[in-house]
């Protein structure tokens, strides 16, 4: 999840003076952060949210792993 953040990010840098980041960085931020708070090294893709789920399809096909 991590690579994708970082694959959205450098895509899509943070704007504004909140840094605020694109909507698939976004996405996966949250169920990142809580992952690390919780200490669970993965989480089922069924429990991300919707558009979360997207954007790490999105990354995946963007790296040709459809």
């Amino acid at each position: 999840m991590e690579a994708a953040i970082n694959y959205w990010r450098t895509r899509s840098p943070s704007q504004g003076e909140e840094m605020r980041l694109c909507p698939q960085a976004g996405a996966l931020a949250e169920p990142y952060a809580l992952m690390i708070f919780n200490g669970q090294p993965a989480i089922e893709l069924s429990a991300l949210p919707p558009a979360a789920r997207q954007a790490l399809e999105d990354w995946h096909q963007a790296l040709g792993h459809a």
